[in-house]
């Protein structure tokens, strides 16, 4: 089996990769488990290299269409389409985002049906494809009206892995990403970025800004559990989604000031000092545009995983990125 990841070189791409490294197995079209014998890597950014030579590297700009072609054959079972132009950087550059989020994803589905072996798709999308006037809970059936120009490129492209499923092209998934956190790393152009450097930095020994209000809601999902469910959308027979290929993910539900009181509860008063409170207009218009509970009933259904509450989820960075120091600096 060979397997194919866009956005390769980052956070999730390199994640994803060391753990489908770590299992061997991926379930084919016929939903045995088959062996993987290369995963590809494509990114913009060169990233570290794998020891496993399983692992082979690909520098280019997914928004060429001859690029892209280089990249995908029909030995390609399986794609996991990661890369994108995140939402404070989409907002921010229209043309970039656009570019980026729609065309390279339009070339990717298009080189899969011209192929014409039709590879397992799973795309990651997210709950940002929501917004307006949304009701206290959003279903897997709430009208998505996103106030974004990253919801909206995230949703043309929604559109287009369900099509390109009922013509018979691709095998798609769409899989509705919370935010993440807690994000190892450095903050990014996202404008959720906030959301694991409010935890991330004051363990680390550092300042963090808070640019929303301690009232904000937020849908967050732990790193670990986010690749653990890219791998299972993409494990689950065809027939199990249904016509829609849309799932939104299993998250949890919480203010920031909860976020906060996780942290104090793990590390301690003093950690929490670190944070600042700084309103940003600019991220509070976007972060307000997002659900903050959502009813995942499909997922359930389904048997996607879930974290269990939010103190673990720290827990499990401290141990994982920061080697289970007690002293937080």
């Amino acid at each position: 089996m060979k397997v194919l990841i866009t956005g390769g070189a980052g956070f999730l791409g390199r994640r994803l990769a060391a753990k489908l490294l770590e299992r061997g197995t991926l379930k084919g079209t016929d939903n045995k488990d088959a062996r993987i014998d290369e995963i590809v890597l494509v990114d913009i950014v060169q990233g570290a290299p794998f020891a496993d030579k399983r692992v082979r590297i690909i520098v280019g700009d997914i928004g060429d269409p001859d690029f892209l072609k280089g990249t995908i054959d029909a030995n390609t079972d399986s794609i996991f389409h990661l890369a994108a132009i995140v939402s404070g950087q989409a907002e921010a550059d229209f043309d970039l985002g656009m570019r980026i989020n729609i065309d390279a994803s339009r070339h990717l589905l298009e080189i899969c049906r011209s192929l014409g072996h039709r590879p397992k798709v799973v795309f990651a999308s997210s709950v940002a494809v929501y917004g307006g006037d949304l009701p206290a809970v959003v279903l897997d059936t709430t009208t998505i009206t996103p106030q974004s120009s990253y919801g909206t490129q995230k949703a043309v492209v929604e559109h287009f892995v369900n099509d390109y499923t009922r013509k018979g092209f691709i095998d798609g998934r769409v899989l509705r990403l919370p935010t993440i956190s807690v994000r190892p790393g450095r903050p990014n152009a996202a404008a959720s970025s906030f959301a694991s450097s409010i935890i991330r930095e004051p363990l680390n020994g550092e300042m963090a800004i808070c640019p929303v209000s301690a009232d904000t809601r937020l849908w967050l999902l732990s790193p670990q559990t986010v690749i653990e469910s890219l791998i299972f959308g993409h494990d689950i027979e065809a027939e199990a989604f249904g016509r829609n290929r849309n799932v939104n993910l299993p998250g949890l539900s919480l203010t920031i000031h909860e976020m906060v009181s996780a942290l104090e509860r793990v590390a301690g008063p003093r950690i929490v000092e670190r944070i600042h409170w700084e309103s940003d207009p600019r991220i509070e218009r976007l972060v307000l545009t997002w659900p903050g509970q959502l009813d995942t009933a499909k997922a359930h259904a389904l048997g996607f995983p879930r974290d269990e509450n939010f103190e673990l989820v720290i827990r499990q960075h401290v141990r994982d990125e920061l080697g289970g120091r007690r002293d937080f600096v």
